[in-house]
């Protein structure tokens, strides 16, 4: 299950989608920590109007396999744009 959640800044929306299951877990590695923090991304479960969502934000911030599944489904990303952080898929996508 893919949860979402939007923050709003006075310029930004930035739009987070998470695995549910990664949910308040930290990942590292030589380079990277990735912490998967409830109050970044613990949201509403993923619904119809995730396009309308995807489509208002200016930054997109995606962790997990189906999170990333998605956004790769979508043509939102390509395979390329996905980092691995110990092992866990994680993109971030910035529109002008």
């Amino acid at each position: 299950m893919i949860l979402v959640k939007v923050h709003k800044t006075e310029d930004r929306i930035i739009l987070c989608l998470c695995d549910k299951d990664l949910i308040g877990k930290k990942f590292e590695d030589k380079e990277f920590i990735l912490d998967v923090s409830e109050r970044f991304y613990k949201g509403k479960e993923i619904d119809k109007d995730i396009k309308k969502m995807i489509e208002g934000s200016d930054i997109i911030n995606a962790v997990g396999k189906e999170a990333i599944k998605f956004l790769i489904d979508d043509k939102i990303i390509s395979k390329d744009g996905v980092k691995k952080i110990a092992g866990v898929p994680h993109a971030q996508i910035l529109y002008s």
